[in-house]
């Protein structure tokens, strides 16, 4: 099972940017579609932004234009750029990995974003 480890969270100011990073411990990281979902307190887990398994990019409505997301295969590692930060997007975000040929679908701890003046 893979390992994602999130981290780059904090409070900002609105306006303000962050960049989440995520490690996964894996040798086989270019095999996995990896994504970002966020979950603000009382709400369900939705998807922030991710890449299929064809490497095109989804986002949420609310963040685009807004973030981007990127990965580095060499280091194993899948970003989220998030720029014009706004109090809505205070949430805990996950990084999440998938592969339907394994089966695996894995999230991180979490890390936590907070906007706020």
């Amino acid at each position: 099972q893979v390992q994602l480890v999130e981290s780059g969270g904090g409070l900002v100011q609105p306006g303000g940017s962050l960049r989440l990073s995520c490690v996964a411990s894996t040798n086989n990281f270019h095999s996995y579609s990896m994504g970002w979902y966020r979950q603000a307190p009382g709400k369900q887990r939705v998807l922030v932004a991710r890449f299929r398994a064809s490497g095109t990019t989804d986002y949420l409505d609310a963040v685009k234009g807004r973030f981007a997301i990127s990965r580095d295969n060499a280091k194993n590692t899948v970003y989220l750029q998030m720029n014009n930060l706004k109090p809505e997007d205070t949430a805990v975000y996950y990084c999440n990995a998938r592969n339907t040929q394994t089966a695996t679908n894995a999230f991180g701890q979490g890390t936590q974003v907070t906007v706020s003046s």
